[in-house]
């Protein structure tokens, strides 16, 4: 925050949603609407988060908006947005995994950040909001 206030930089919050699944091949009309609703709560508890995170941001003063985005590849939807918004900068917040489980399940922040050409900063959580 302090690197955003000093450049009075332009914020953008960004929150991707992985689409529901379904394991087998088959979809009876309730599991569709099922999925259908379960989509729809992702979207809204993350349009929900970002306009708390917004709000409180404008309170400080900060340029802020917000993009809610659907995909199954999470590190080529942030490289896209990045393209798209025209970002001199990313700040983005790693899991923190490391050793076999970085290895198995790929690292979204080491793919945005072989890819951009712009800088990328990362941010460890603290322990206690880290959940796998």
């Amino acid at each position: 925050m302090a690197l955003a206030g000093r450049f009075d930089s332009q914020l953008t919050l960004l929150r991707i949603i992985l689409p529901p699944r379904v394991s087998n091949g088959g979809l009876s009309p309730e599991s569709a609407d099922f999925l259908i609703k379960v989509r729809d709560d992702l979207f809204k508890e993350a349009i929900e988060y970002l306009q708390t995170q917004k709000g409180s941001l404008r309170q400080q003063n900060f340029k802020v908006s917000y993009q809610v985005a659907e995909s199954e590849d999470i590190a080529a939807e942030i490289i896209n947005v990045v393209r798209d918004i025209n970002a001199d900068t990313v700040v983005m917040c790693t899991h923190g995994r490391g050793g076999i489980s970085r290895w198995l399940f790929g690292s979204v922040a080491s793919k945005v950040l072989q890819t951009v050409d712009i800088p990328v900063l990362l941010i460890r959580p603290s322990r206690d909001i880290v959940s796998d």
